[in-house]
């Protein structure tokens, strides 16, 4: 069986696939990068791709004075839509995963706790004892948070995976074949360093010190990579066919 084509959408310049892309290469997959932020132009539809991976970004993913925080986030959308349609293997993480919460109905909103950045745990649901990608993960792995929004609704047919006493809707899966998560697996702490960088003054409000939460971030570093790295690999294989989404009833979607 040939390599899976993923497309790729890069939505920040700080924001890269980083390890989570080199996983996805090193499982098989052959990654197609757009990098939207940068004017490269999405694809019409999902026509010879077998999944597709949306990276985060500093952006809201709701509308601001009626217009989307970026312009291509409409096309990204009806992509998203289309995924779910046709099962087309999708994960989006953190602004990806927000999108697609967003695409399908459900709803994004300033998180209600102020900012969540730094290295955390995140507890599994029972029901994710089934699904493909989220059995195989301990009960409370580590990811990395940075963000301001939280999915505060999932979209109707949306199972939740993943939840933590602060941002309740951290992982969910639509259908058999896609998945959102709020937190970050792609990082480096090469990567936090630049968005600690270019802090808006999310951790001043959210009472941290830039040094300390990059000093517990780089603490899990490997930690996250053995979690994350198989959860990719896992990925790859659900996209070229050779992992199973186990019977999982499709959700109704309107495109």
């Amino acid at each position: 069986m040939s390599n899976p084509r993923l497309l790729v959408v890069q939505n920040d310049a700080e924001d890269d696939a980083r390890r989570l892309g080199d996983w996805l290469t090193d499982a098989g997959a052959d990654l197609h990068v757009v990098r939207a932020h940068d004017g490269e132009p999405l694809p019409d539809d999902l026509t010879g791709y077998r999944g597709l991976v949306v990276l985060g970004g500093a952006q809201p993913a709701y509308d601001v004075d009626g217009e989307p925080a970026s312009p291509w986030f409409p096309r990204l959308r009806a992509l998203l839509r289309e995924a779910v349609a046709t099962r087309v293997a999708t994960l989006g993480v953190c602004l990806g995963g927000q999108l697609l919460a967003g695409a399908l109905g459900g709803r994004v909103e300033p998180a209600s706790s102020g900012p969540e950045i730094g290295a955390f745990l995140v507890a599994k649901r029972d029901v994710a004892e089934t699904d493909p990608l989220f059995a195989m993960l301990p009960f409370t792995p580590d990811v990395y948070q940075w963000h301001v929004d939280e999915i505060t609704a999932l979209p109707p047919g949306a199972v939740l995976l993943a939840s933590s006493p602060r941002v309740p809707n951290q992982a969910f899966r639509l259908g058999d074949r896609v998945w959102g998560i709020q937190f970050h697996i792609e990082c480096d702490v090469a990567m936090l360093r630049s968005w600690a960088a270019s802090d808006d003054g999310s951790l001043a409000r959210a009472g941290l010190d830039a040094e300390d939460v990059l000093a517990r971030c780089a603490a899990v570093e490997d930690d996250v990579e053995e979690v994350w790295r198989p959860f990719a690999e896992r990925f790859v294989a659900l996209a070229a066919g050779r992992l199973s989404g186990r019977g999982i009833p499709l959700p109704v979607v309107n495109q």
